[in-house]
C-alpha cells in the first residue's frame, strides 16, 4: 500500500492532519499535469498551473461523501476536478469577452502518443466532445479524462477499472480514433 493510500485512509477516518500530509505526495504529479495543460498558452492567461493545482486540491479535500480507494482513485477524482476548473475558467473568460473567437481557450494534448498529441485543441470543444462520448460510453470518456487530465498510465487505468491492461489498450485505441475524428470535425466547422 502506498503512502498516499495510507493517508487517504486516514482522511476517510476523519484525521484532519492527513490532508496536509497528502499534499506533498501528490503535488508534483498534479503540478506536472497542470504545467502540461498550460504549455503553449497565451501569455495573458489568468489561471496559472499552481493555482489550478491548489484550487483542485481544495475541492478534493473538502468534506465529501465517499472515500478514495487508493492513489489512482484520488488522481482520477483530481482529473475530474481539474477538467471542471479548466472548463469553468474557459467559459467565464469567453463570457467576459462576449463570445469572441479569441476567447476560446486552447490546450495542447500532450504525452498521449497518438495522432492528436501536441495538437492545440479548444478546451470547451474537448469538454463538449467528452460529454458526448460519456453519453455514448461512460468508461471510454473516463479513460480519456484519466489519461489527459489525470496523467494515469494504462496500467493505472486498468487498476482503477479492475480490468486487464489489454482491455484498456484496446478501448484507448478505439476512443483515441473517435476523439481525433470528432475534434477534427469541430476544427473544420469552427465549433
Amino acid at each position: 500500500m502506498s503512502d498516499a493510500t495510507i493517508i487517504l485512509e486516514r482522511m476517510a477516518q476523519g484525521d484532519g492532519s492527513a490532508a496536509e500530509a497528502l499534499f506533498p505526495l501528490v503535488y508534483d504529479h498534479l503540478r506536472a499535469l497542470a504545467g502540461n495543460y498550460f504549455r503553449g498558452q497565451r501569455p495573458d492567461q489568468t489561471l496559472q498551473p499552481t493555482a489550478l493545482v491548489h484550487e483542485a486540491y481544495l475541492k478534493l479535500i473538502a468534506p465529501r461523501e465517499g472515500v478514495w480507494k487508493d492513489r489512482e482513485h484520488f488522481l482520477a477524482i483530481a482529473a475530474t476536478a481539474m477538467r471542471q476548473i479548466l472548463s469553468d475558467h474557459a467559459r467565464r473568460r469567453k463570457a467576459a469577452k462576449r463570445g469572441g473567437n479569441d476567447a476560446r481557450e486552447r490546450v495542447t494534448l500532450c504525452d498521449l502518443a497518438d495522432p492528436i498529441s501536441e495538437r492545440q485543441v479548444d478546451l470547451l470543444a474537448l469538454n463538449e466532445v467528452l460529454e458526448t462520448l460519456a453519453a455514448l460510453d461512460a468508461r471510454q470518456a473516463r479513460i480519456v479524462e484519466l489519461r489527459f487530465f489525470g496523467g494515469l498510465t494504462t496500467q493505472e487505468i486498468a487498476t482503477f477499472f479492475d480490468v486487464s491492461t489489454r482491455t484498456i489498450e484496446k478501448e484507448w485505441r478505439r476512443t483515441r480514433a473517435w476523439l481525433s475524428a470528432e475534434l477534427s470535425e469541430r476544427d473544420r466547422h469552427g465549433s
